[in-house]
């Protein structure tokens, strides 16, 4: 029987901010992945719930300041290998913002840009899955499909 050593899980919240047609990414400002596309996102501190900090990350990262109570969950991402750092679980939220938004580089951005939500290109680690996924959910909301299991 072999024996297996303890694993260090980090906790994070991604945000897939959607502007239109379009979705809010930011270049990141440090490894891995720099210079990379990814969802503006990061860990969870301390007391503070995923929601939380998807809301604050995005508000660090972006300038866009979005109520709690708009973050729906689009899912819980833990494959093993999405970051090369380590053991990361993230909970991604969606948001839609009006219109006239506008986002600036803050925090560990090098810089933020809206790119096509149906096309966003490649993005750093599983961050093309989440955005498909939150697509896929506006899709089905839109045509009032329910799921059933």
């Amino acid at each position: 029987m072999t024996e297996t050593m303890p694993e260090t899980i980090r906790y994070t919240a991604d945000v897939v901010c959607i502007r239109g047609g379009d979705v809010l990414v930011i270049e990141r400002g440090w490894p891995p992945h720099q210079g990379k596309l990814a969802l503006p996102g990061g860990h969870v501190d301390p007391g503070e719930t995923s929601r939380e900090a998807a809301a604050r990350e995005l508000l660090e990262e972006t300038g866009v300041h979005v109520p709690l109570d708009a973050l729906v969950l689009v899912g819980v991402y833990d494959a093993p290998e999405r970051d090369p750092r380590g053991r990361y679980v993230t909970a991604a939220y969606a948001a839609a913002v009006p219109a006239d938004t506008t986002a600036t580089a803050g925090d560990d951005a090098a810089g933020v840009q809206w790119v096509p939500l149906n096309a966003p290109g490649p993005l750093a680690f599983d961050h093309g899955q989440i955005v498909s996924a939150a697509w896929r959910q506006i899709q089905l909301a839109a045509n009032h499909t329910t799921l059933r299991p």
